[in-house]
């Protein structure tokens, strides 16, 4: 499974403007802030949900502490996507969210 550290996610976003992160923690939980631009998919939803995820394009996965974004990078690996799972999750994010 490919890894981020949150300063490799932050430097990443930084440098590449269309970015793509997919928030996999639940919907209450994201209404607390997300790293901005980054797209709601709950985990549990993911499998019903491939059609809405670009399979061309490179996917930073992200979740509270890491644990449900790598579940998440591991099943969208097992179906070809192109994914990075963010290591430490929002809990250890610093920088801004929306």
């Amino acid at each position: 499974m490919n890894r981020m550290t949150i300063q490799e996610v932050q430097e990443y976003i930084e440098n590449n403007k269309d970015a793509s992160l997919i928030d996999v923690r639940e919907t209450e939980e994201v209404k607390a802030g997300k790293i901005p631009g980054a797209v709601n998919i709950p985990l549990g939803l993911i499998e019903f949900r491939l059609q809405d995820i670009d399979k061309s394009k490179e996917h930073i996965m992200v979740c509270r502490s890491g644990n449900r974004s790598g579940q998440a990078t591991r099943f969208l690996e097992s179906q070809g996507f192109n994914v990075v799972n963010m290591d430490g999750g929002m809990l250890e994010w610093e920088g801004p969210t929306e």
